[in-house]
């Protein structure tokens, strides 16, 4: 007998940006409270564009632009770079246990597992992509996919991706601000030599829906399970309205994760768990504040964590290191380690002691 998991799936219209992140983050409540199996949303956004969870979204975009060309902005729950949304991307979210049969241990078993799943998907439409990690899907060295994760639940955890079918380069360059550190690392000149989309590697007109469909087909192959079409019930549907009233329309949710404006030291390195931005502040050998930002992937309570561990601490590497080292786990911030992070905190150490 197959095992079923639950499929969303929206076909019909575009979503809002506070819609359809709300469904989303229902999805890993939904499981967390015993009440489903595993719940699988494919669907499409109104022209917008989402910022991750840790990023200043003043620093990532121009928002007078997004306003004057109707394009909506958010932030959402996981973390990782800013993502352009729209009828001709397919948006996935999908809420699980960590402990699925199935799984690869870990956030980055996570990250390959579902990545193998996207490359089989467009494997069956005639298009061969590698994983590139920390969280990108490529064919040809050009991105097709981005992937990004959060727990906010305990033991279950959100999946994001957004599937390029075709992608609007003029309207990403038109509102995006993009830190000259990530281009330089990148080797690119502008972003359209960095892209790519299923229409243009296939060199065909294909229907979002088919993108979807393979998608569907690679989860139920992968994990030997059918997927059941659903709806959420009333329980979810009070969850999401209470996600759109409490965050996805909310100024203090949007805006939040603001870059400090004076005196203080900025350190940015580009690392192997994404760009990773140290805004601090030194009283006279102490640090009086740290900032911890970027597009990396983490929990609000292991970035705290790490920035309470600092304050009010010695400005001295060793100190530094052995204070990050004293509340370090594996996996804290995805992809990075101490000797990282105490290179990032002396290079905004070194620019605060300019001003």
């Amino acid at each position: 007998m197959s095992t079923y998991w639950r499929l969303f799936r929206n076909t019909e219209r575009s979503v809002s940006t506070a819609e359809g992140l709300s469904v989303d983050d229902t999805l890993p409540w939904s499981v967390a409270q015993g009440d489903s199996p595993p719940i699988l949303h494919l669907y499409t956004f109104v022209p917008s564009v989402i910022v991750g969870k840790y990023q200043d979204i003043e620093a990532a975009l121009k928002l007078d632009r997004c306003r004057a060309r109707g394009v909506e902005f958010n932030r959402r729950s996981t973390g990782g770079g800013t993502v352009i949304m729209g009828p001709e991307v397919v948006a996935l979210g999908f809420g699980f246990r960590a402990d699925t049969p199935g799984f690869e241990p870990g956030i980055s078993g996570i990250f390959r597992t579902v990545s193998g799943v996207l490359i089989r998907a467009l494997e069956t439409l005639g298009i061969r992509a590698v994983f590139q990690p920390k969280n990108d899907l490529e064919v040809g060295g050009k991105k097709i996919a981005g992937l990004s994760a959060a727990n906010e639940t305990g033991a279950c955890l959100l999946f994001h991706t957004s599937l390029l079918v075709d992608f609007d380069v003029p309207l990403m360059l038109d509102i995006m601000n993009t830190p000259l550190i990530k281009v330089r690392d990148k080797g690119y000149s502008c972003f359209s030599r960095r892209m790519t989309t299923v229409r243009q590697e296939l060199g065909r007109s294909i229907g979002v829906t088919t993108v979807m469909d393979a998608v569907q087909e690679a989860f139920e192959e992968r994990f030997g399970i059918r997927f059941r079409e659903d709806h959420p019930s009333a329980r979810e549907r009070d969850s999401i309205e209470r996600f759109i009233k409490e965050r996805y329309t909310r100024e203090d949710w949007i805006f939040s994760h603001k870059h400090p404006r004076s005196r203080m030291g900025v350190g940015r390195l580009k690392t192997r768990g994404g760009l990773l931005e140290i805004y601090l502040s030194l009283a006279g050998a102490s640090i009086e504040n740290v900032v911890i930002t970027g597009d990396f992937f983490s929990t609000p309570e292991n970035v705290h964590r790490l920035e309470n561990a600092l304050k009010w601490t010695s400005a001295r590497e060793e100190r530094i290191r052995e204070n990050l080292a004293s509340v370090w786990e594996e996996d804290m911030i995805h992809g990075l380690d101490v000797p990282t992070l105490t290179r990032a905190i002396l290079l905004a150490k070194e620019n605060q002691m300019r001003l």
